[in-house]
């Protein structure tokens, strides 16, 4: 099913994670460089994503699982049976408690169906980062060739055709939610033959799923990390600006003024074509005297991910418990 389905995507992101934890590369906001991450953290970010997909899943489950049994057509039955006695043998949960709503709604397909398209943006979003990140203009990452095909006339290209249909069919299964709350938008109770669209929406989101899914897990598994293009961008576009502020307000200066110190900073940095890891001790000092040699170690990359150990951080001890919680999470 597509719990199980979840689990396994879930499962290869950790592995990945794992693999991949110590690699620094940068963390954006805007899509400009905003802070040194590792590709093992940022991964795991969806993880988080389709863990919480499996409890919304779970929570449609437990709405669904209601018998109707006795409803008929809307007004009840006139037998003497034990609805309750019925729906514990047939497996239910519980049984709806009023005969005309059990017949009059499919707001648990409904529900079904916004638990589907949370899932398809999330797959999308991630599709959208791996064909970004395997295009020449970043080259994080490379796709197996069974997930890529080439150009029908370019023979240098390598196309991340299995990302983009992903991204793509999530329209399809949005498409198929709205479809159903159109359906029902001005159905008055109870039973209406308009209802019989419901099958083909749901049938076709959860095939869409179950593929987009099936093709993900796969590109997961097989995907290298460029390590050395990820740590080549990283240095630039002074991701660790953030860390120099931090050390500053260290030594005593408050962070507000910390900040406006080091974008004064960086814009002399850009004027003098220089990263923070270049300006002498002496260059320092002229923004703010207090600053001394372990000023280098507070902008140096690795020390800017390690040193963030706070519970879901970057830093590989973080990573690590992270993994751990989701790996025990799909048990």
């Amino acid at each position: 099913g597509i719990i199980s389905q979840l689990k396994e995507l879930i499962g290869a992101i950790c592995d990945k994670a794992e693999q991949y934890k110590t690699a620094i590369m940068p963390g954006y906001t805007h899509m400009q460089r905003a802070q040194p991450v590792t590709f093992g953290h940022h991964v795991l970010a969806y993880a988080m994503m389709f863990l919480r997909d499996i409890g919304r899943l779970k929570d449609c489950s437990a709405r669904a699982n209601v018998s109707v049994i006795g409803c008929c057509a809307l007004a009840g039955t006139t037998y003497n049976t034990d609805r309750a006695y019925e729906a514990d043998a047939l497996g239910f949960d519980s049984v709806c408690m009023n005969s005309i709503d059990g017949v009059s709604d499919r707001d648990f397909l409904i529900e079904l169906l916004s638990a589907l398209s949370v899932i398809m943006m999330h797959l999308s979003r991630f599709s959208e980062e791996l064909i970004l990140w395997s295009g020449s203009e970043f080259s994080f990452v490379k796709l197996s060739d069974a997930y890529t095909t080439g150009s029908s006339i370019m023979p240098q290209k390598k196309n991340p055709d299995m990302a983009e249909l992903c991204r793509g069919k999530t329209g399809r299964v949005y498409g198929d939610l709205f479809a159903l709350l159109t359906v029902m938008k001005g159905l008055p109770l109870a039973y209406n033959k308009d209802m019989q669209e419901d099958k083909e929406s749901v049938f076709d989101a959860a095939d869409t799923v179950c593929a987009c899914l099936q093709v993900f897990t796969g590109m997961i598994k097989t995907l290298t990390a460029d390590t050395d293009a990820m740590s080549s961008a990283a240095k630039k576009g002074f991701i660790n600006a953030t860390d120099l502020a931090d050390y500053f307000t260290g030594k005593g200066l408050p962070f507000r003024d910390a900040y406006k110190l080091c974008g004064k900073i960086v814009s002399y940095c850009i004027k003098q074509n220089k990263v923070l890891e270049d300006m002498s001790v002496d260059e320092y000092k002229s923004f703010y005297p207090y600053a001394d040699k372990d000023v280098y170690a507070a902008v140096d990359l690795k020390n800017c991910v390690y040193r963030r150990i706070s519970a879901g951080g970057t830093s590989p001890d973080s990573v690590s418990v992270q993994i751990e919680y989701l790996k025990n999470e799909i048990k």
